[in-house]
């Protein structure tokens, strides 16, 4: 479950590496995320950027930087969930996808396992860029 204030690792190639939720973007009165929830988060570490002293422009890689707003999909959630099959799921950690606002990552490449619950939440992007869907 995702609250105000919760760190969230980044694992997509977008320059954001952890972000900090500032709003859970829901229809429902439930107070928490989950996954595939959008959320409204600030960027807390990016990755450095890689300036190019010849051409005088930064890498198109690092579309975010720090103290940036954006908004994400969460992929992971550390607290567990249950299936309609009945099976129980938890992952090691809270990590999430950043998104523009049509819903398409910003990012080109995902670098770790995604749940599969996206796929019916019609996040088709994100599950086709993820290596591993679990």
């Amino acid at each position: 479950m995702i609250y105000l204030k919760t760190l969230l690792n980044v694992i997509d190639n977008s320059g954001a590496q952890v972000v900090e939720c500032i709003k859970i973007l829901r229809h429902k009165p439930k107070s928490c995320g989950h996954v595939g929830d959008q959320i409204t988060c600030v960027v807390k570490q990016a990755r450095p950027t890689n300036f190019d002293s010849v051409h005088g422009t930064s890498s198109a890689a690092n579309r975010v930087k720090r103290r940036d707003i954006c908004r994400a999909v969460i992929v992971r959630t550390k607290a567990p969930f249950r299936r309609p099959d009945g099976s129980v799921v938890r992952f090691d950690d809270n990590a999430c996808v950043l998104i523009n606002k049509n819903g398409e990552p910003l990012g080109t490449r995902i670098n770790s396992v995604v749940a599969k619950e996206l796929r019916n939440l019609n996040y088709n992007k994100i599950v086709s860029l993820a290596p591993k869907t679990f």
